[in-house]
């Protein structure tokens, strides 16, 4: 009894029936006015129409996410424009544009762009300079010389490492994650935090209150502060229909004394260390820098704490000056990040940006495939022009409408010339490029809409790093557990093509 008592108490159960009775609400409030059923049809169709020629005028707008609400709105014109009113405007709201405002804000202030590091690059190869321009203009965020930078082929390695890092922190240990599951990952690594708290190190926890829903307790953020560990909750989930939800902290970070800095797909769960198996193995990266790299990490971190703690950051206190003699590993590397209301898709572009200027391989390692137009375009010309472009997705899936989405675009993909591998053993999370033994990417953003449009993201962008021919390796390996996508396979039944059709059209607001 008690605890089907606690179950019913529980956060999601509330959060559940809250959205229950305002449906509930919706519901009543038709029946009721059914006598003024015209007024009211004719009402939501003027405002659908409104909403309409504002989607198809507004051109700051992809045409795709365009398309995709036109078509919803015309299948659905009572409701089509209240609930794009309500969902779709995700980058009007006051809560993201001030975040974005102040983060813009703090990179410009205290990331400063060294110009020698930016003409050196420009001399080594003008398309590697291009890309760090582009990275360094509208990330705001400058390159360095790449002191370290260690990749983690699985979720296990760079575990091992973080636990390593942090039992040497002697100042401060920022952490940012998405998902964070109570289990032996996070027991383990929650046990150092709390025994460096009490030893007066600075730390600091901040979690995407969504992606934690159902993985920690209701106000965990109050247990932690009860340990020391100073915690606070990005963008807090709230039972109301609002847009204000699609707007997630996606990013993956940690900074340890501002010496040594995280990134990769990995959170802080035990599925992430196959510990506990829910999509067969689970495949993901990581990222581990050292240097002058791990300043951008710093602010990036701040700056989002800042503005959910309402308070104004001292950041000098946080930055660490590179050792003179530290020893520099050779190549370039700008950690950087993207926010959902810029109108830049940085991280979008930054990949459309290499794919275009790939010329003997490109591989890529991603959960989701479903790409917008222009970048479906690109990986098409690519391999259409010679390069190897190769993309290992999963077999087994962990969303099973979204896998359908990917598998959708196989077809024209394959049927252009990209090769396409399916992770036999399980679930591929890993989020990396890496291109023609010069360029790598890591990081957490997908090769979909909603990384590239509506959360907040990060990675590592290196060039001509060690690191790149560890990732060529790995990738390669990785092959070898894989099943090709055939041409032949792709072709399904005529229903499965025309549910595959439809799917594709709201793949953009799914």
């Amino acid at each position: 009894m008690k605890k089907i008592l606690q179950s019913l108490l529980s956060r999601t159960s509330m959060i559940a029936f809250a959205i229950l009775v305002q449906i509930a609400v919706l519901l009543l409030m038709i029946t009721q006015f059914s006598s003024y059923y015209v007024w009211f049809y004719g009402i939501c169709n003027v405002i659908s129409i409104a909403v309409l020629l504002w989607i198809l005028n507004t051109g700051e707008l992809h045409p795709t996410y365009k398309f995709a609400w036109c078509v919803s709105i015309l299948l659905f014109p009572i409701f089509g424009g209240l609930i794009y009113l309500m969902f779709g405007r995700s980058r009007h709201n006051r809560f993201i544009r001030r975040s974005v405002s102040l983060e813009n804000q703090s990179f410009r202030t205290y990331l400063k762009q060294d110009p020698q590091i930016l003409e050196k690059i420009s001399q080594l190869n003008a398309d590697a300079g291009a890309q760090a321009q582009y990275l360094q203009r509208y990330s705001n965020c400058p390159a360095s010389r790449n002191d370290s930078a260690v990749y983690f082929p699985s979720g296990e390695a760079k575990f091992l490492a973080l636990v390593e890092e942090l039992k040497k922190a002697e100042h401060f240990i920022f952490l940012e994650y998405f998902i964070i599951r109570e289990g032996v990952m996070w027991d383990t690594i929650l046990e150092i935090l709390a025994q460096k708290a009490k030893e007066g190190v600075e730390v600091r926890v901040m979690y995407d209150d969504m992606g934690c829903l159902f993985t920690l307790p209701f106000k965990y953020s109050r247990r932690l502060n009860k340990m020391g560990i100073q915690c606070c909750v990005f963008n807090s989930f709230v039972p109301f229909l609002s847009t204000l939800m699609n707007n997630r902290d996606h990013r993956k970070i940690v900074v340890i004394d501002g010496k040594v800095a995280f990134t990769g797909g990995v959170n802080l769960a035990d599925e992430y260390i196959n510990l506990t198996p829910r999509f067969g193995k689970w495949k993901d990266a990581a990222v581990m820098i050292r240097g002058e790299g791990v300043w951008n990490f710093t602010v990036m971190f701040l700056s989002l704490w800042g503005f959910e703690r309402k308070i104004t950051e001292d950041y000098e206190k946080f930055r660490v000056e590179p050792e003179p003699d530290e020893l520099c590993e050779g190549g370039y590397v700008i950690p950087y990040s993207d926010n959902p209301l810029d109108w830049e898709p940085v991280c979008r572009n930054v990949y459309l940006n290499l794919i275009s200027r790939s010329k003997k391989y490109l591989y890529i390692n991603t959960p989701y495939l479903i790409p917008d137009n222009e970048i479906i375009t690109a990986l098409c010309n690519a391999a259409k022009s010679g390069v190897d472009v190769r993309i290992i997705t999963p077999h087994i899936p962990d969303k099973k409408l979204v896998y359908r989405v990917t598998r959708a675009n196989y077809e024209f993909l394959v049927k252009n010339g990209v090769k396409i591998y399916e992770y036999l053993p399980g679930f591929n999370h890993a989020k990396t490029v890496v291109c023609d033994d010069e360029y790598g990417i890591v990081g957490t953003i997908n090769f979909d809409y909603r990384s590239f449009y509506m959360h907040f993201e990060c990675a590592v962008w290196m060039f001509r790093c060690p690191a790149v021919g560890n990732m060529r390796d790995e990738f390669e390996m990785s092959l070898s557990q894989c099943s090709q996508v055939v041409h032949a396979e792709c072709r399904t039944s005529w229903y499965t093509r025309a549910f595959n059709s439809i799917l594709n059209l709201f793949a953009p607001i799914m």
